[in-house]
């Protein structure tokens, strides 16, 4: 069954369809969950010509005990064939979120992979807000498999 999950974003109304939540994890670093799950894209897929679109929910939970801003991302994504490549930049969908205590922040992105499974893994970079110390927020390895590839 293919569903569609509307996310509102930088002023744009986008609406992904998926099919099939692969998997779903989640990681503890520094006092801050980042929860993962990916969704398959068939309709923005092309599997003839190599290319295969995933989208990535993110959650990401403070559980410290003082307010926490997200500063940059970095993220390492590697294709099944042996393709690896590096993005990295300031914030997450163009945001750099602030998030007190207890508070969480949920946002949806994509990956293009030239393969019908790779896996992401990565960091933030985030700021304690009460002594303006920086700090590294570790991202969980997901896989990203093309439902078929699961049969």
């Amino acid at each position: 069954m293919v569903k569609s999950l509307h996310i509102y974003a930088n002023g744009f109304n986008f609406i992904y369809f998926y099919q099939n939540r692969l998997s779903m994890i989640s990681k503890l670093s520094e006092g801050v969950q980042v929860s993962v799950e990916t969704y398959y894209q068939p309709d923005y897929s092309n599997p003839v010509n190599n290319e295969f679109m995933f989208a990535y929910r993110i959650t990401i939970e403070n559980h410290n005990s003082f307010t926490v801003q997200l500063h940059r991302r970095h993220w390492h994504i590697f294709d099944s064939n042996g393709e690896y490549r590096e993005v990295e930049g300031e914030g997450v969908v163009g945001q750099q979120p602030i998030l007190k205590p207890g508070e969480q922040f949920q946002y949806v992105s994509g990956c293009n992979l030239r393969t019908e499974m790779g896996k992401m893994f990565g960091k933030y970079v985030m700021e304690n807000q009460n002594n303006k110390q920086t700090f590294e927020v570790n991202i969980p390895a997901f896989e990203m498999v093309v439902p078929f590839k699961l049969n």
